[in-house]
């Protein structure tokens, strides 16, 4: 890569995948080379769990307090704050403690870029940095926005998710006119897809027809599996616990997707 691509991955809605999604295609863009950073930014820590960090409340450095460092104007030891997984990708965790800063970030000067300005001296170390987002769009979902290069927003298959797609994209509009102009969508990717049955069929359908003509859908799409489920109880990624299974060869497909997608990017990037 000759760039730190930092993506964020959200949707207001909860339980879309999201977390999963963050999760595997990390995990998968580090199996095809690329140095890769996970950052925890949603309260709840799932994604901190789901990486075998399971007290992660017990955590004497977590990404709340490298806010809080920084807030307070002292250095932020990334050392002692990143952490390391197993399956060759590094983390900087969450706890219940990050709650606090929805309220506190709205009294720091240049609140909206904190996350941006902390994560900053990291981009040289790293190929893509991958933000999980907490599930709202509040100050932390934007500190995020303002942080990445693109956004990957995860759409379960199950039910018609128009209303909440327009607000979705509308702070992202927010984020480009007032913030962050060079944030893109990377694309849509389906999630917990049921392909048996006909509701799943038709809002893949609609999802395309809504959505496709401005932001890329991509092909891949992720079925619903008790394997993914199983993965994060016992801290493995979907490739770790069940690499043959239908979604982990859906994660890894969707991670060349990716990578694939940004190539071509960065052609016409270069081409102009």
């Amino acid at each position: 890569m000759h760039k730190c691509k930092v993506i964020a991955v959200t949707n207001q809605k909860g339980g879309v995948g999201k977390t999963t999604t963050t999760e595997n295609v990390a995990i998968g863009l580090s199996r095809q080379g690329f140095n890769v950073l996970i950052v925890d930014f949603d309260p709840q820590g799932d994604l901190t769990s789901c990486l075998g960090w399971k007290n992660n409340d017990a955590l004497e450095h977590s990404v709340s307090s490298m806010l809080d460092d920084y807030i307070n104007d002292n250095d932020i030891n990334y050392d002692a704050l990143i952490l390391h997984h197993e399956e060759d990708v590094d983390l900087i965790p969450a706890n219940i403690e990050l709650a606090d800063f929805e309220m506190r970030l709205v009294s720091v000067i240049n609140r909206e870029q904190t996350l941006s300005n902390c994560i900053e001296p990291l981009r040289s170390k790293y190929d893509y940095i991958m933000i999980d987002c907490p599930p709202s769009l509040g100050m932390l979902t934007v500190n995020a926005l303002s942080a990445a290069d693109e956004v990957l927003i995860p759409v379960q298959t199950q039910y018609l998710p128009a209303k909440g797609m327009t607000k979705l994209l509308q702070t992202v509009n927010k984020v480009q006119r007032k913030i962050n102009s060079n944030l893109k969508i990377t694309g849509i990717v389906m999630t917990l897809a049921d392909l048996n049955t006909n509701i799943t069929k038709s809002t893949i359908d609609t999802i395309r027809e809504s959505f496709g003509k401005n932001i890329r859908v991509f092909d891949t799409i992720i079925p619903k599996a008790t394997k993914a489920s199983e993965a994060t109880i016992v801290g493995k990624s979907i490739y770790a616990y069940a690499k043959d299974s239908k979604v982990a060869v859906a994660y890894s497909n969707l991670t060349k997707e990716l990578v694939n997608n940004q190539k071509v990017k960065h052609k016409e990037e270069m081409s102009r």
